[in-house]
């Protein structure tokens, strides 16, 4: 306490030597110069404050567009992957719709070969057809034969007129066309060991007269033993 009342009196002192000095008016000068200095000094304070309160948000908006620019970057590069892989996708498809188109290609190109095959098959049957047709009276007049049409479109042979001592006695076989589309014969009665062997010559020559004709003989053959 008596420091400072030392201290308040020394400045009491000071300020009476100070106006003795420089006088009231110049004391007050100065006081107004320090007034106005502090009051710029606050002016230019605030300013600033301002100014800096507007970085501080200039500063938080761009550090949000970088950070939303650095998201959308990373949706692009995502995107980006995912469209290559789209595009590897689509490059896939197209290699199995290429793939298809030409196996869809090569089954119709098939389908043609086998209809043509077809085709040539049952022109050949038909021609074998109007062949037997053909053939079919002059067989039944001079060698006594009938011919029957049976189940699965099959062709049955009836020689009579063989056995002397009973000339209605039946001798038959029973001829198809198999799906190679040769003569094929399904059954003989009475039975011949040369029937096979009439049925392949029948195959390579294509001379049904000639295998008709050996047939009866065999049969008649066949009676005499």
């Amino acid at each position: 306490e008596d420091e400072i009342i030392s201290l308040e009196r020394e400045m009491k002192e000071f300020w009476t030597k100070l106006k003795g000095i420089y006088g009231s008016e110049q004391i007050s000068q100065s006081l107004a110069l320090r007034d106005s200095c502090q009051e710029s000094i606050k002016v230019l304070s605030e300013k600033w404050s301002k100014k800096l309160k507007e970085e501080d948000l200039m500063i938080n908006k761009i550090n949000e567009y970088s950070n939303e620019i650095l998201c959308q970057s990373q949706r692009v590069s995502e995107n980006q992957e995912r469209l290559t892989e789209i595009k590897s996708n689509l490059n896939q498809e197209k290699e199995k719709n290429k793939d298809l188109t030409d196996s869809i290609q090569e089954l119709k190109e098939e389908c043609e070969r086998k209809k043509e095959i077809i085709s040539s098959k049952n022109k050949a049957a038909v021609e074998r057809v109007e062949r037997l047709s053909k053939c079919k009276e002059l067989f039944e007049e001079r060698l006594g034969l009938e011919i029957r049409r049976i189940h699965n479109e099959q062709l049955q042979f009836i020689f009579r007129h063989i056995d002397h001592k009973d000339p209605d006695k039946p001798y038959l076989f029973t001829l198809a066309i198999n799906e190679q589309g040769d003569y094929e014969v399904t059954s003989c009665t009475p039975p011949l060991d040369c029937i096979a062997e009439f049925q392949l010559k029948v195959r390579e020559t294509n001379n049904f007269s000639a295998f008709v004709a050996n047939i009866r003989k065999a049969f008649a053959d066949l009676s005499h033993k």
